[in-house]
């Protein structure tokens, strides 16, 4: 099932994707209609909260009611919001070990062009990435960002007046259900409701600094509308294997890189036994991938330019598409 939150009108709705992505079949309309209103079906973290049961009274309101064309529209004549406007929690990740390993070199190329430096820039090229550093192996990691800065697909993201270098991040995450803590591994995928892409834009140039004192990052991700997800949410019955989905970010229709989900250090299952040791976890949060290997400007020494449009597409999930803008 595919699940939107869309905005149609004046009106917030929930909607289950069909028709090959072009058609949003709205949940609470159709379920009045059918004399079974259901409070589920107000926005996705009610759904979410309803748990399985409320999923299986929307599968059963589309086979009855899914062909009256006067309870879908059209996806291209809605607004498409993020799946869910404001989680209850927002974790990004560091999973994919090319990402760890080339990041940091690309903030000190970042570095040195800033200064002019074509020398340090020269003897950073030259050196080899070297190992992984083990506290990477050892835990899951990640930071929690602000999860009142989220947009949907098809929106527009103003650069931060405060910076002068804009980057794209090519992930994917979950969205959570069923609140627990102390949840075993084995246990998680009773927590997993679905899946999602995530555009972590960033100004890497403020970011190098708050990396440099040792936290964050903040300002670096932290922006109005800097954190975009969707188109929609897929749950895990239509996903299959979430660990052998391609993967591509596009710049302007132009390919900037290829990958697969394969090869994160820690499973989803595993980052959420992490976070939840002692620690409960709510449903509706988000949980990020992280970059997937060349999945951003950072790594490529290739960043966007004002008016340009990004493309992420996830196997089986979607197209996320944004502009940037300068202010």
């Amino acid at each position: 099932m595919k699940l939107a939150t869309f905005k149609f009108g004046r009106q917030e709705k929930i909607g289950l994707v069909h028709q090959g992505d072009t058609r949003l079949f709205d949940l609470a309309a159709a379920a009045q209609l059918g004399g079974s209103a259901s409070p589920a079906f107000a926005s996705m973290l009610a759904l979410i909260d309803a748990g399985d049961a409320a999923l299986d009274q929307a599968a059963k309101i589309f086979d009855k009611h899914g062909k009256d064309e006067k309870l879908s529209v059209a996806v291209s004549g809605a607004e498409i919001l993020a799946p869910v406007p404001e989680p209850r929690q927002m974790r990004d990740g560091m999973s994919f070990p090319l990402h760890i390993l080339q990041a940091p070199r690309g903030q000190l190329k970042l570095a040195a062009r800033a200064k002019g430096d074509m020398a340090e820039l020269a003897r950073i090229d030259a050196e080899p990435l070297g190992e992984l550093p083990e506290v990477y192996r050892k835990q899951p990691i990640y930071y929690i960002t602000n999860r009142f800065s989220v947009r949907g697909t098809n929106t527009t993201v103003k650069w931060p007046r405060y910076s002068q270098v804009m980057d794209y991040e090519l992930e994917f995450g979950i969205i959570t259900k069923n609140k627990g803590a102390n949840i075993s591994a084995a246990k998680a995928k009773d927590h997993i409701f679905g899946y999602t892409i995530f555009n972590d834009f960033s100004a890497r140039d403020a970011q190098h600094i708050e990396m440099e004192g040792r936290l964050g990052p903040a300002k670096g991700k932290s922006f109005d509308g800097g954190n975009v997800m969707g188109p929609w949410i897929v749950t895990p019955d239509e996903i299959g294997d979430p660990y052998k989905l391609k993967m591509e970010a596009r710049v302007n229709g132009e390919s900037r890189c290829q990958g697969i989900s394969d090869g994160m250090l820690f499973s989803f299952e595993e980052i959420i036994a992490h976070v939840t040791r002692d620690e409960t976890l709510m449903p509706g949060e988000f949980i990020g991938s992280g970059t997937v290997g060349n999945g951003c400007g950072l790594e490529l020494g290739w960043y966007l330019e004002h008016g340009d449009s990004i493309e992420l597409e996830v196997e089986k999930i979607g197209i996320l598409k944004n502009r940037v803008e300068r202010q």
